[in-house]
């Protein structure tokens, strides 16, 4: 593939993921208590949670605003390097950083047209939270494969 195949791959990769954020966004909580994958995902995270943090915590929403940001901060990471190569390591993790966080805002504010979401700043900062550590991991990784590439 070639390198403009690869940069418009990677941007295409961070348009579907967000779009995956978008379609989690339009529904509630309530709408995963039925049958399926998500139901049972939700299920064993609440399992896991409810011993931890007490029954009446929503621990779920935290971990899915925090892992999906996790995921997106990667990915902004890996686009960015191909889009703006000549770019330091640490100014690709605030590129990322900062793409992400705008995306939750726009995330939340969505999720105020939702029945049953609220537009939280607490959300948007577990957003915020989960992109950083996703950017600077995926910063690390390219980091040490590059290093390794390069000794051989």
């Amino acid at each position: 593939m070639s390198q403009r195949g690869r940069l418009i791959l990677s941007w295409v990769i961070v348009a579907l993921w967000a779009a995956v954020i978008f379609f989690m966004s339009a529904h509630t909580g309530s709408d995963f208590d039925g049958t399926g994958p998500l139901a049972a995902i939700k299920r064993w995270l609440v399992g896991l949670a409810a011993p931890v943090f007490g029954p009446d915590t929503d621990i779920v929403n935290v971990a899915a605003h925090f892992t999906e940001y996790l995921v997106f901060g990667g990915l902004l990471v890996l686009a960015a390097r191909r889009t703006w190569p000549a770019l330091g390591w640490g100014k690709l993790a605030l590129v990322a950083i900062a793409l992400a966080s705008l995306y939750a805002v726009t995330d939340e504010f969505h999720q105020s047209f939702v029945p049953g979401r609220v537009c939280d700043p607490a959300d948007w900062l577990t957003d915020t939270l989960g992109a950083a550590l996703g950017a600077s991991a995926a910063v690390l990784a390219l980091e040490k494969m590059l290093a390794k590439r390069q000794m051989g």
